[in-house]
């Protein structure tokens, strides 16, 4: 077993680190209650910025990305999202001058470019590309790969030993199917074209596992469809080269400064226990 393996199979910590350098970081499977993640250090000293001469924050999101952002029964912006900017707005004492706009995926990046906005909270992926264009906070939010199990089928920790020679699904093609192949050993790896047809195997008991996107597993977890058969075990497994580095604030590549702003104001809400709050609040079933 490589080292890289090792470390995916038996590092266990009570409270998450997501900058860890390995790709692999799970919390216990047995935690008490949701959790939310720690992506902050609360040691890291952050210079706390001097906005208090910007006319205006105004936040670019859309309105298609539940939990994210969503308008709700009464036609009104909601989400995640649109919570964190306002919890970021206060942090740097721009209440009075925060503003947040909706706009089709397809508006925003012109939008930011011409100052209608300066920040992009929408979920802009963070690669080699997109840095070409814009400068980045840090993440705040990351996806975790997930194992999910049916209740009648317990699975013993260390997970991954467990799952020697048992069979689990994935969706084929995906960053999780890589992950799985390559960290996890001799595991029987079945792979669906759909999600949907995945969650209905584990459901009847053809799995012994599923392996994907926690978030998404959550809420099918969380679903009517799901029956109630089945429940996290392991993991959060923490893999950016396979999965991506998450979400993070957008701004315009030439004001490197706002973004470091929003890294001190993203510190302080960890930090505080705001983006906990936010975080159970829109995903009770915690994918952590």
């Amino acid at each position: 077993m490589t080292l890289r393996r090792l470390a995916v199979a038996l590092i266990y910590a009570g409270a998450l680190c997501l900058g860890a350098s390995l790709s692999g970081v799970s919390g216990p499977a047995a935690a008490a209650g949701p959790q939310a993640p720690i992506l902050w250090d609360s040691q890291e000293r952050l210079a706390k910025p001097d906005l208090a001469a910007m006319p205006r924050l105004r936040f670019l999101t859309t309105t298609d990305f539940p939990p994210f952002n969503f308008l709700d029964g009464s036609g009104r912006l909601s989400g995640l999202h649109i919570d964190l900017a306002r919890a970021i707005c206060a942090e740097l004492g721009l209440a009075a001058k925060c503003e947040i706009q909706a706009l089709p995926w397809d508006e925003l990046d012109a939008a930011l470019q011409k100052g209608e906005g300066e920040a992009i909270l929408a979920g802009i992926a963070v690669t080699a590309k997109t840095r070409e264009k814009y400068a980045f906070s840090r993440p705040y939010l990351q996806f975790p790969a997930r194992f999910v199990v049916p209740k009648a089928k317990p699975v013993a920790e260390p997970i991954y030993a467990s799952l020697q020679g048992k069979k689990i699904g994935v969706v084929a093609g995906s960053g999780h199917e890589r992950l799985l192949r390559d960290d996890f050993g001799k595991v029987q790896v079945a792979t669906y074209a759909k999600p949907e047809e995945l969650y209905a195997d584990l459901k009847a008991g053809k799995l012994d596992a599923a392996f994907g996107d926690g978030m998404r597993l959550s809420f099918w977890l969380d679903g009517s469809d799901s029956a109630d058969c089945c429940r996290f075990a392991g993991g959060p497994y923490i893999a950016p080269e396979y999965l991506g580095t998450g979400l993070s604030i957008a701004v315009k590549a030439d004001n490197p400064a706002l973004a470091a702003a929003f890294d001190y104001a993203l510190q302080q809400i960890s930090v505080k226990g705001t983006f906990a709050e936010l975080y159970l609040r829109y995903f009770p079933v915690s994918f952590y």
